[in-house]
C-alpha cells in the first residue's frame, strides 16, 4: 500500500503541487460523462485521463469516418466504420491505466427520450458539439438535477464554452499575490507580547541583524504611532517616512556607513505590504449577507455552515477579524527568533480555528446534523482560506435564451466594438438557427458557400429581430462563417481541450475559480474573452 502511493505520488508529482492529496482524491472518485466523441471532445478527455480522472463515459452514436481520422490523433485509419465512442475510448484508456473508461453506443437524443436519468449520475456533463434542441433539452434535465454542465465547441476558428451551474462554492481559490495575514495593524495578544520580548537597544550586533523583519516592522510601528496619533502610514508619502524611519534604526560601523543588515533591508521592502489595515474584503461580506448563510437548512452544502460559523466567530471571538492564517513567509532570521515567531501564529491559528469548530458543531445541531458531518481537517483548510472564499452562480441555458431573460443591453453595450468576441457568439446563434431552418449547416461543401452567405445572413438578421438587438454584423463574418462549414480544426480543439479540461477539473476539485459564464475564443485573432450571458 506504502508502495502504491510513492509510485502514485511520483507519478502526479507535479499536479500535487497545484491542488494535493485532496485535490487529487476528488479527482481519482469522479466520473465524467462526454458526449461526441469528436476531435475536441476527445482532446478534453485526454487532458482529463492524463491527470487521473477516476473514470469517464463516452456517448456516441456516430461511426468513425474518414473527416474524424483527419482531425483526430486519437483515431486510425483502421477505425473507420467503428462506433467512435468504443474506438475512443480504447485508445484513451492506453494513456493511463489507473483510469477506468466506458462507453455508450447511443446518440445523446436517444437516450434523452428513452433514459434521461442517465446524465444524471456523473459528477460533470461534457456537451460537445450539440445541436441547440438536444442542448437545451440536456441542460433542462441537468439544471433540475444540480449536475454541472459544460458546453463545448469548435467551429472553424472560434472557440465556444459555457459553463451551466447553479452554484460553484470555493475554499481553495488561490489568488495570484495574496498579501500576507500578519495583523501588524492590530497584533493579537500573544503577538503583541512576542513584540514587547525584543529590545533593539539592548541586543547583541548578531541578533539585531538576524531578528525577523516582522518584528523590525513591528517594533519600528510602535515609534511611528507615538509620533502620528496611532495611525498607521496610509499614503506613498506617509511609507516613504517610515521607510526612513527603519533605516536610521540599522547599525553603523566605526566611519558612520550602515551595518550590511539584510533583514533590516527585508523589512523597508515588505513595508508597503505588510503595513496595511487588516480588514474583511467586500466579497466575504456578500457572502455573510447571503441568504443561504442567514437561513441555514439541511439541504445545503457544509460550505454555507461553514460561512455561518465564519460570520459568528468575526461577530465574538475575532472581534470583527477572520481567523489567522497561521503562516509566515521565509526570511532572513536566525532558526530560534523564526521559530518563535511562526509558532506565535500558528497556535493563534489552532486557536481560532478551533472556536470555528465549536461554532460548526452547534450550527450542525441545529439543523439536526451529527457533528462529524464537517471533518476537523475540512474547518482547518477552511479558515486558512477564509479570506479568499469565493461562490459563482452561473445563468441556466434557458435563462440565457429566453426573450425575457436574454441579456440585450449587455450584448449591446459589447458590440461597440464591432470586433468584439461577442460577434462570434451571436454568429454560432445564426449558425444554429440555420441549422434548425435547413437541416445542415452552412458552407459544408465548396458549392454551398456563395449561396449560403445569404441564408445566413437572413438567419442572422431573423436572431437580431427577434432578441430587438439593433447591432451591425460585418458580412466578414458571414462568409467566414460560412467557409468554416461547421470543421473542427485540430488546433482550435486542441486549445479547447486545454481549457475545458482546466475547467473540468475547477469544479470538480473545488479549487481555484472558474469562469462565469461564457468563453469565446477568436483564433484568428488569437485573443479570447469571458462575457456573463
Amino acid at each position: 500500500m506504502a508502495q502504491e502511493k510513492v509510485i502514485k505520488e511520483q507519478k502526479y508529482d507535479r499536479q500535487l503541487r497545484l491542488w494535493g492529496d485532496h485535490g487529487q482524491e476528488a479527482l481519482e472518485s469522479a466520473h465524467v460523462c462526454l458526449i461526441n466523441a469528436t476531435a475536441t471532445g476527445t482532446e478534453i478527455l485526454k487532458n482529463l485521463v492524463l491527470p487521473g480522472i477516476g473514470s469517464f463515459t463516452i456517448v456516441d452514436g456516430s461511426q468513425v469516418s474518414g473527416e474524424d481520422v483527419g482531425n483526430n490523433f486519437f483515431l486510425q485509419r483502421s477505425s473507420i466504420g467503428k462506433n467512435r465512442a468504443q474506438s475512443v475510448m480504447e485508445l484513451l484508456q492506453e494513456l493511463n491505466l489507473d483510469v477506468s473508461g466506458n462507453f455508450m453506443e447511443d446518440s445523446p437524443e436517444k437516450l434523452l427520450d428513452n433514459d434521461p436519468s442517465f446524465f444524471c449520475r456523473f459528477n460533470v456533463v461534457i456537451a460537445n458539439q450539440l445541436t441547440e434542441g438536444t442542448l437545451l433539452r440536456l441542460a433542462e434535465i441537468l439544471w433540475d438535477a444540480n449536475i454541472p454542465l459544460l458546453v463545448c465547441r469548435t467551429y472553424g476558428l472560434v472557440g465556444y464554452m459555457r459553463i451551466v451551474i447553479k452554484e460553484h462554492t470555493v475554499i481553495e481559490s488561490h489568488p495570484d499575490n495574496a498579501l500576507e495575514d500578519l495583523r501588524l495593524d492590530q497584533p493579537f495578544p500573544e503577538l503583541r507580547d512576542h513584540f514587547q520580548s525584543y529590545n533593539f537597544d539592548q541586543m547583541e550586533r548578531k541578533d539585531h541583524s538576524h531578528t525577523p523583519w516582522i518584528v523590525v516592522i513591528a517594533k519600528f510601528l510602535e515609534t511611528w504611532y507615538s509620533e502620528n496619533n496611532g495611525q498607521i502610514p496610509k499614503s506613498y508619502k506617509e511609507k516613504e517616512a517610515f521607510r526612513d524611519l527603519i533605516r536610521r534604526g540599522m547599525l553603523k560601523k566605526e566611519n558612520g556607513v550602515l551595518e550590511d543588515e539584510e533583514n533590516f533591508e527585508e523589512a523597508i521592502k515588505n513595508v508597503n505590504t505588510a503595513v496595511s489595515a487588516t480588514k474583511i474584503s467586500s466579497s466575504i461580506e456578500e457572502l455573510f449577507n447571503d441568504q443561504r448563510c442567514i437561513n441555514l437548512s439541511p439541504e445545503l452544502p457544509p460550505f454555507w455552515i461553514l460561512v455561518r460559523a465564519l460570520k459568528e466567530f468575526v461577530a465574538k471571538e475575532g472581534h470583527g477579524n477572520l481567523p489567522v492564517r497561521g503562516t509566515i513567509p521565509d526570511m532572513i532570521a536566525d532558526s530560534d527568533k523564526f521559530i518563535r515567531l511562526q509558532s506565535v501564529y500558528r497556535e493563534k491559528a489552532k486557536k481560532d480555528a478551533a472556536a470555528i469548530e465549536n461554532h460548526v458543531t452547534r450550527l450542525l445541531q441545529s439543523v439536526g446534523k451529527p457533528p462529524e458531518s464537517i471533518q476537523q481537517k475540512d474547518i482547518r483548510l477552511f479558515c486558512r482560506n477564509a479570506a479568499f472564499l469565493r461562490v459563482t452562480r452561473c445563468r441556466s441555458l434557458v435563462e440565457e435564451y429566453s426573450l425575457d431573460t436574454f441579456k440585450k443591453d449587455e450584448i449591446v453595450s459589447w458590440m461597440d466594438n464591432a470586433d468584439s468576441e461577442i460577434v462570434l457568439y451571436l454568429m454560432l446563434r445564426a449558425v444554429d438557427r440555420f441549422q434548425k431552418q435547413h437541416g445542415r449547416y452552412p458552407g459544408v461543401y465548396n458549392w454551398q458557400v456563395e449561396e449560403d452567405a445569404g441564408k445566413l445572413k437572413s438567419s442572422l438578421i431573423g436572431l437580431l429581430q427577434e432578441y430587438g438587438l439593433s447591432v451591425m454584423v460585418k458580412d466578414d463574418y458571414v462568409h467566414e462563417f460560412c467557409r468554416y462549414g461547421a470543421a473542427e480544426p485540430h488546433t482550435i480543439a486542441a486549445f479547447l481541450g486545454g481549457a475545458a479540461a482546466q475547467e473540468i477539473i475547477k469544479i470538480i476539485t473545488g479549487q481555484f475559480v472558474i469562469f462565469n459564464n461564457t468563453f469565446m475564443y477568436n483564433g484568428m485573432s488569437q485573443t479570447s474573452a469571458t462575457f456573463q450571458l
